[in-house]
């Protein structure tokens, strides 16, 4: 089982919609089992995936990963463990307890390795215990983030901050730990996006993911997403002309993410 963060420091910056349709490509286009789990309070992912009815929800809640030792979760190729949001709101301010929390995750990820071949995890966008024991147990990390000054600023926190930085996490912790990269979301056709972009080009280009089509992996603001993200269902199947304008664009990005994992 291949598994992968979606991380950032920043809300509103589509984080969820990305873990969500991500799952529906691994599970429907390319046959995968998978598995989400969400640690965000917010539940965005959570209530995506409950409205539209195609994963199982486990009764398992999300903060019972990190408290407990859990050997297992429902028969079923693709299973969301929903976001507890009181449970995990408590978990901000319980730093001490980071060991035993990535220690029960560890532990978890290894019970279900051969259930499930992807696991995605989407978490809180302020860093704290539960955002770091994902990085500190997984093998990937992708980070969505809006073409703002204040989001671009913020990279260099995201991969060296003391704690949480994913550079530090894979030195210290966890070598395994792989960035795929930064991802542009919700990018609109403004000048200063673009002027934005070419910055993130120009100064992070290491950092962003190159396609093999050219330039670098980036997703369009477009109605599309949000509207498939309310029904609940994948972009591809809204039945719109949007919906299908979008897939075009967002497809060959996440089979590039796919490549990058290994998953075939």
């Amino acid at each position: 089982m291949k598994s992968i963060v979606m991380a950032n420091q920043k809300g509103g910056v589509g984080k969820s919609a990305v873990a969500v349709q991500l799952a529906y490509f691994f599970y429907l286009v390319m046959g995968k089992r998978v598995l989400l789990i969400d640690f965000d309070h917010q539940h965005n992912s959570s209530k995506a995936l409950k409205t539209g009815s195609i994963a199982t929800v486990s009764q398992m809640p999300a903060s019972r990963l990190l408290t407990h030792k859990v050997g297992g979760v429902e028969e079923a190729d693709f299973v969301l463990v929903a976001a507890d949001n009181a449970e995990l709101l408590k978990m901000e301010k319980q730093g001490e307890k980071h060991n035993s929390f990535a220690s029960n995750l560890q532990s978890f990820l290894q019970a279900v390795n051969n259930d499930f071949d992807i696991c995605i995890i989407d978490t809180n966008p302020n860093p704290d215990i539960r955002q770091i024991a994902s990085l500190v147990v997984s093998d990937y990390v992708l980070s969505p983030l809006q073409l703002n000054q204040e989001a671009i600023d913020g990279i260099g926190d995201l991969l060296n901050h003391d704690t949480i930085g994913i550079r530090k996490i894979k030195a210290a912790i966890n070598p395994k730990l792989e960035l795929i990269g930064i991802l542009p979301n919700l990018v609109k056709p403004t000048p200063f996006q673009r002027e934005n972009f070419g910055a993130l080009s120009k100064h992070f280009s290491n950092l962003l993911i190159p396609m093999d089509a050219g330039g670098f992996a980036a997703i369009k603001e477009t109605t599309a997403v949000p509207e498939a993200q309310a029904a609940g269902i994948p972009i591809w199947k809204l039945g719109k002309t949007s919906g299908f304008t979008a897939w075009a664009q967002i497809k060959p990005i996440f089979e590039k993410i796919a490549s990058i994992m290994e998953v075939h």
